[in-house]
């Protein structure tokens, strides 16, 4: 469900991003260029006022990878009809392998990883409150009360899968210390 409720607000985002970025490019190419500025800034704000919220809700179970893949994946899937039906662009065969590259970096970024790791939650103010994974427990386990989940940090959630580590294992024992 955070999947869909991300890609759904990153969609908006995008078409308003699209606009702000590329339609100048139709509708003002006649008038100074502080005037297309002016309205993609105004155009803006909405993406932002869209983009913002679905990265706050991606992120408590994607990556900052996974999430930056989706964008893009998004981007292109928004990009395409606005360049054919309101740019009038013909359709190219790029476009295929464009997105085929996309779809390629998708698989990539979500292979194997599950979308939402539970796991007790690290943050300090709260790891000595006793409050694990949004409930406060008694030394037996037991939940006194349940409380609202808070949403994770990008770090506090990603763990670093195989794919992400550094191939030269001994160079990075030199760095961590590890030995």
């Amino acid at each position: 469900m955070i999947l869909l409720r991300t890609a759904s607000l990153l969609i908006v985002s995008n078409v308003f991003m699209t606009f702000a970025w590329y339609g100048h490019l139709r509708n003002l190419n006649d008038r100074k260029w502080y005037i297309a500025v002016a309205l993609s800034w105004g155009i803006a704000l909405f993406e932002y006022m869209f983009m913002i919220p679905a990265n706050r809700i991606g992120a408590t179970e994607l990556s900052l990878s996974q999430l930056k893949i989706l964008q893009e994946a998004i981007t292109l899937l928004v990009f395409v009809p606005f360049a054919v039906l309101y740019m009038r662009q013909s359709p190219r065969l790029d476009f295929v392998w464009a997105g085929l590259c996309i779809l390629g970096a998708v698989f990539f970024m979500f292979r194997g990883q599950p979308l939402h790791e539970s796991r007790p939650d690290t943050h300090p103010a709260t790891a000595r409150s006793g409050v694990v994974a949004g409930a406060i427990r008694n030394s037996d386990g037991s939940n006194l009360r349940v409380l609202p989940e808070r949403p994770q940090s990008v770090g506090e959630h990603h763990h670093a899968a195989a794919e992400d580590r550094p191939l030269d294992t001994d160079k990075a024992r030199n760095r961590t210390g590890d030995e």
